[in-house]
């Protein structure tokens, strides 16, 4: 009898012993997820944004030295789903309003989006320009490879905007827009994607905005600028996120990318002011 209480005893005494040390090992490897330090500021901001922000990333931190900011860079649609879904930030630049306005719709905006940057599309082709394109017209040439971003992404509503109005006045023969599309050899999620398949000769031809053209690649393409009656001004707003785990951090970010400073380091990367 008393062996067998002493087993049990010994059987708690064991229990009590692993779960002690499982607690000090941050509950057996559950340590690994972890919510956001207090100090961390995570920004989702559309893949255009992606070396201005990560520039704008490391000049907010030199300035508030207890903050780190994590960003998140996609396209917008992608962006405004995932905080749909539930996904925490603090705040959301987004390359359109329109994106912008479906997370607002489903109430994941906090207050009024601030527009922040511009910018504008240019069609871009590798350097040594298998296709021949010398003109805006040439895009539409038989079997050209022509790569554009996925439907819904904000570059592609702007492309298709541009397309229309370009066809709209006749200047490069009938239904310019549809031998335009009949060229599409891919569609890309975000307008890196883009720009790196027409860097890297693994398309004809594409379109993207002036600040995809980033000195990384600005050797490897030429750009045609698209006509400012037809070119679309691409408006970016900002705003912090509803229920944004650090609003403080949030809120200085925003405040940095409306400053002067922010300002230039936008427009150094291609970005035009807001309007």
């Amino acid at each position: 009898m008393s062996r067998r209480l002493e087993l049990r005893i010994s059987g708690v005494t064991a229990v009590v012993l692993t779960l002690s040390t499982c607690l000090g090992l941050a509950a057996c490897g559950l340590g690994s997820m972890r919510a956001p330090a207090e100090n961390e500021v995570t920004v989702f901001a559309a893949s255009s944004l992606t070396n201005a922000f990560t520039e704008m990333s490391q000049s907010y931190e030199s300035q508030a030295p207890n903050v780190k900011v994590v960003t998140n860079f996609a396209a917008s649609s992608q962006l405004a789903t995932q905080l749909i879904e539930g996904a925490a930030a603090d705040v959301y630049a987004s390359a359109d309003q329109e994106q912008m306005s479906q997370a607002s719709n489903a109430g994941r905006i906090s207050g009024q989006p601030i527009i922040f940057a511009t910018n504008h599309l240019v069609i871009i082709v590798p350097a040594d320009n298998p296709g021949g394109v010398e003109r805006i017209g040439d895009i539409a040439k038989p079997g050209l490879k022509l790569v554009l971003a996925a439907p819904g992404v904000p570059v592609r509503v702007y492309t298709d905007q541009a397309l229309a109005a370009l066809d709209s006045r006749g200047v490069y023969g009938a239904d310019f827009a549809s031998r335009v599309y009949a060229n599409l050899a891919s569609e890309e999620q975000n307008v890196r994607q883009v720009s790196a398949k027409v860097a890297l000769g693994e398309a004809d031809a594409g379109i993207v905005y002036t600040s995809d053209v980033t000195p990384d690649i600005a050797g490897q393409v030429r750009q045609f600028e698209i006509p400012d009656w037809a070119n679309p001004l691409a408006k970016y707003p900002i705003a912090l996120v509803a229920n944004a785990p650090h609003k403080s951090g949030g809120q200085g970010f925003i405040q940095f990318v409306l400053s002067s400073q922010g300002q230039a380091i936008l427009s150094q990367w291609g970005f035009g002011h807001a309007p």
